[in-house]
């Protein structure tokens, strides 16, 4: 006797995305390849982050970038805006940080990632508050897993005290910023924090070319 499926509708979303996002790459990935991919997006995200609210919806989102970054590996680097991934320990302070400011400072076309090495469930609170100040936002940002993917299509990956657990790939740049997590101070600290990763992206700026818009994720 055939049992019932206990997750219809979890089955259905999934299709309904992955079809929607391999229209986005139509004749790059299949339906298929972006059904496996959603499936495993979901598993990290629940298992690594412990996200419940919007499951499927961040799944869908976190496939996209994804996707993205296996479509921008395979282009040359200087026919598409520099990518620049952020990691940190738990993805809701200082590499949301450096992303919100990268994303508000840079004057040209320039794709910001950011994740964590373990996930929190939530960004901190603080965060916005922070970049609100000095006209910054981290829009819909949520913390995410490091996937391979994303790691491999950046042009600079920029850890910021996840120590042994940052990602290495061969011929890549890599900077690495010593500034003090905030997860245990006040708002003061908070914005000592925010202040130092500022510094280092007026630095960054000079390393990156300056097109027109700015992308983020």
């Amino acid at each position: 006797m055939t049992r019932p499926d206990p997750h219809p509708f979890l089955h259905e979303r999934t299709e309904v995305g992955a079809a929607r996002l391999a229209a986005r790459h139509e004749g790059r990935f299949s339906v298929e390849t972006v059904q496996a991919l959603i499936l495993d997006s979901r598993e990290r995200l629940a298992a690594t982050a412990r996200v419940t609210a919007h499951l499927d919806v961040l799944a869908e989102r976190l496939t996209a970038e994804r996707l993205d970054a296996l479509a921008a590996a395979g282009e040359p680097i200087g026919m598409r805006p520099p990518r620049v991934l952020f990691v940190c320990g738990h993805n809701s302070g200082r590499s949301q940080l450096a992303a919100a400011l990268l994303a508000h400072r840079f004057p040209g076309p320039v794709t910001v990632s950011s994740a964590g090495t373990t996930p929190a469930s939530e960004l901190d609170p603080r965060l916005g508050e922070v970049l609100a100040e000095v006209g910054a936002d981290p829009g819909d940002a949520y913390p995410k897993p490091l996937t391979e993917e994303v790691v491999g299509a950046a042009d600079v990956v920029i850890t910021l005290g996840c120590g042994d657990a940052c990602p290495v790939v061969p011929g890549r740049r890599y900077l690495d910023w010593p500034v003090a997590d905030p997860h245990e101070s006040d708002l003061a600290g908070w914005r000592r924090t925010r202040d130092a990763i500022d510094a280092h992206v007026t630095e960054l700026l000079n390393l990156l070319a300056a097109p027109t818009t700015t992308e983020t994720k």
